[in-house]
């Protein structure tokens, strides 16, 4: 009898355990200012010392549930995107509640603790909040495949050559935490660490010339450090990608480094060309250039050294030195040059070229926070680029040589970039900008020819800006306005010159109904010539053609008006963008004749413009598994010249899938060319598909990529419509088709705590200041 009557007490205590253990809480998430529910908000039940219990999301009337909760005391964290984190005290828990209605306040925040299932994210007027989902994250081994994961509208992942770009000519900037960044600092960022990607496609005055601006908000730990290598090996041609980082912790302070190593070697580099000459003498040559498989190698070192020291919310100093380099010894074309008329009438012919870039960089900034949220930054940098070109470029018939162009160019450019930056935080979520930014260049080209030409040029550019963003009942806006100086002198040149413009800028937007909104922003902007553009140097391209510079070439203006609507719900997201741009007095190429030779040369022809509809669409993640993207879209271009006028209308699309099962992670992509066309000339895209299977197990991730997997042809294509001497170019390298790359990651960290500090801005020069030749 004892033994049943202890059997049945255990039996009653292991039942009450059972229902005290099925606790419940309940509740639904609003809109603190629409009183509208939320569905997808993130609900997580942790402890007071922030251990993970469970979690869950509301369904699609805002209500959510958690079952079988433990008596204790707990923390519950309510979150959506772009509102303010919920924070509910649960102590002494030890029966079910209903919670009611918890209201979350609009604001942009990021989750950190909180895991985020789905990929998301929030629109403002200038940009938008975008999470990445515990699948994207890990899925990827670094800052460049998280962003293939999230596929953002308009933003293309070249696997290639190892890229972050968008489709046509358009600027993408990367920061990370505000810092103006390199895309190899992108690369070597940890997943783990990245909070949010905040997507400016929309940038304010303070962006300059940016299309789209990629501000990877990451975590700053106190202490620890980190390191992770990156390589990938093509296995049937010479192409290589390996990168290593490392970063150290100490209080206030953290270290950085970070190397990386590109080399690049083909023997399947080939031009076909076919070009059209009318001389001034009446005469007319139709020739074809036949290619012949070639020699193509390169190499590109990356070296990143950084120092930075913060009082968090007070102040932050950093320090950066970077130093680029890029050798080219072979980029070399060969092939027959035949007479279309006369097929028998051929000459052999040798283009090759070597390239050697070198470019160190010095940053200092700095960052104040003041009272009354107002921020105060300064930056400078100052950047030395050393140029080395050469060019042989031969034609010849039965080892006589007919035509011998040797082209040598030893540039070295100085610039200093310094910018001060104010802003202040208003009530009712409105804030006031202003800043100015000088860049003083000084460049020192020798070009070696024949003759001996050597160039000083003197360029300055200065801008003053000031921007307000406000809230007129549902409609957010942002005026700004900024005052360009231009200035440009060159040694041995009549004159100098000098040009004020003012840029103003103005963006509406207004949420609709529904998960969408609507956004029109217009902007005027100066464009400044290059320095390359306004050399007043000749340089041979072959028998019949010079490339000469202009330095009367004038600053012009761009006008530019867009239209976007977006819309979202829940895993189903579309985004459609109609854009005009009209570009008077613009800056394009042109060809005329010159006895017997034709001149290429640039000017300020009557006007450009262009016409664009693009459409944005993406699914999934179908539970958290499969996600597609596809981005496409038309571009119209119009060049009115002073002495032409040419239409070119371009499809293009950009499709992205990736599965994710388990450790297993597929991706597939395809890119069709987004061709660009302005003045006489059509730039062509790239035609790229990708396959990659990649697994991962913690901090290891290995993987296989196959580049172009369907084709044997890859190639890049150019043409011009000049009247005088026009032509129609394919490159290509047999090497990218059907490429194989093995790729390998890993990443581990030590000891980190985290705190959050953030730089502003940053510059650079990447401009050379040197004239290109070459076909």
């Amino acid at each position: 009898m004892k033994r049943i009557s202890m059997v049945i007490v255990l039996l009653c205590c292991m039942v009450t355990e059972v229902f005290a253990q099925n606790l419940m809480i309940k509740g639904q998430v609003k809109n603190a200012q629409s009183n509208e529910t939320l569905e997808f908000a993130n609900v997580v039940l942790q402890t007071r010392d922030s251990v993970f219990v469970q979690g869950t999301t509301t369904n699609e009337k805002g209500n959510f549930s958690l079952d079988k909760v433990m008596p204790g005391n707990y923390i519950l964290v309510v979150s959506s995107l772009g509102y303010n984190t919920g924070y509910i005290t649960l102590d002494g828990f030890s029966k079910s509640v209903v919670l009611g209605d918890i209201l979350l306040g609009d604001a942009a925040v990021s989750l950190d603790n909180v895991t985020v299932t789905a990929s998301g994210q929030t629109s403002r007027m200038d940009r938008k909040i975008v999470f990445p989902s515990e699948r994207q994250l890990k899925a990827s081994s670094n800052g460049m495949d998280l962003l293939q994961q999230m596929m953002l509208p308009r933003v293309q992942v070249d696997v290639l050559n190892n890229q972050i770009k968008m489709p046509g000519n358009g600027v993408v900037q990367l920061r990370i935490n505000g810092v103006k960044v390199e895309q190899e600092d992108i690369k070597a960022l940890i997943p783990s660490d990245i909070i949010r990607i905040e997507y400016h496609d929309n940038p304010g005055l303070r962006y300059g010339n940016a299309d789209i601006v990629l501000d990877y908000i990451v975590r700053r730990p106190d202490t620890g450090g980190s390191f992770a290598v990156d390589m990938a090996q093509g296995l049937n041609a010479m192409w290589g990608e390996y990168n290593a980082s490392a970063k150290v912790n100490h209080k206030k302070s953290e270290w950085g480094a970070y190397y990386r190593i590109g080399p690049r070697d083909f023997y399947g580099l080939k031009r076909n060309n076919e070009e059209e000459f009318h001389l001034a003498d009446g005469t007319s040559l139709n020739r074809v250039e036949i290619g012949e498989p070639a020699r193509g190698r390169m190499f590109m070192h990356n070296l990143n050294l950084n120092y930075s020291y913060q009082e968090p919310e007070k102040y932050m100093f950093n320090a950066a030195f970077r130093y680029n380099t890029t050798h080219q010894p072979y980029w070399d074309y060969r092939g027959v040059l035949m007479n279309k008329k006369n097929p028998d009438d051929k000459v052999d012919m040798i283009d090759r070229n070597d390239n050697d870039y070198k470019t160190p960089a010095l940053d200092l900034y700095y960052q104040r926070n003041l009272k009354n949220d107002q921020t105060l930054v300064f930056n400078l940098v100052g950047t030395y680029n050393k140029t080395k070109t050469a060019r042989i470029y031969k034609e010849s018939r039965n080892e006589e040589v007919l035509t011998d162009i040797n082209n040598r160019v030893n540039g070295e450019k100085y610039s200093l970039i310094g910018e001060a930056i104010y802003e202040k935080k208003l009530s009712n979520a409105n804030r006031i900008s202003g800043g100015v930014r000088h860049t003083q260049s000084y460049s020192d080209n020798a070009y070696i020819n024949g003759h001996n030409y050597k160039t000083h040029m003197v360029q300055a550019e200065t801008f003053m800006y000031g921007e307000f963003k406000g809230k007129l009942k549902k409609v957010d806006y942002s005026l700004g306005v900024g005052v360009s100086r231009s200035y440009y002198d060159q040694r041995g040149s009549d004159e100098e010159y000098e040009r004020y413009t003012v840029n103003p800028r103005l963006t509406l937007f207004c949420p609709l109904p529904g998960e969408s909104s609507v956004r029109l922003k217009a902007t005027i902007r100066n464009v400044t010539p290059s320095l390359g553009e306004l050399s007043a140097i000749d340089q041979m391209i072959d028998s019949l053609q010079i490339q000469r510079g202009n330095p009367d070439l004038k600053t012009y203006m761009s006008y530019y008006t867009e239209l976007n609507y977006e819309f979202r719900k829940g895993l189903f997201y579309t985004n459609f963008t109609g854009a005009y741009e009209y570009q008077p007095d613009a800056i394009m190429d042109e060809k005329y004749q010159e006895g017997n030779k034709i001149i290429q040369t640039w000017d300020n022809q009557k006007n450009w413009q262009r016409v664009v509809a693009n459409a944005n669409i993406k699914f999934g993640p179908v539970k958290d598994i499969f996600q597609i993207s596809f981005d496409g879209g038309v571009n119209h271009y119009i060049s009115n010249g002073n002495a032409y006028r040419h239409r070119y209308t371009n499809w293009w699309c950009d499709v992205n899938a990736s599965v994710t099962w388990k450790k297993w992670s597929l991706w597939y992509m395809v890119i069709t060319n987004w061709n660009w066309f302005k003045g006489e000339t059509l730039t062509g895209g790239e035609n790229i598909q990708g396959i990659m299977l990649s697994y991962r197990h913690k901090g290891l991730n290995v993987g296989m990529r196959v580049i172009n997997p369907f084709t044997d042809n890859y190639k890049v294509e150019t043409e011009n419509w000049n009247k005088y001497a026009s032509y129609k170019r394919s490159m290509y390298i047999k090497e990218s088709s059907r490429l194989f790359i093995a790729t390998v990651s890993y990443n581990f960290s030590f000891g980190r705590k985290y705190s959050a500090g953030q730089k502003k801005l940053n510059n650079s020069d990447n401009d050379s200041g040197v004239m290109s030749t070459g076909k």
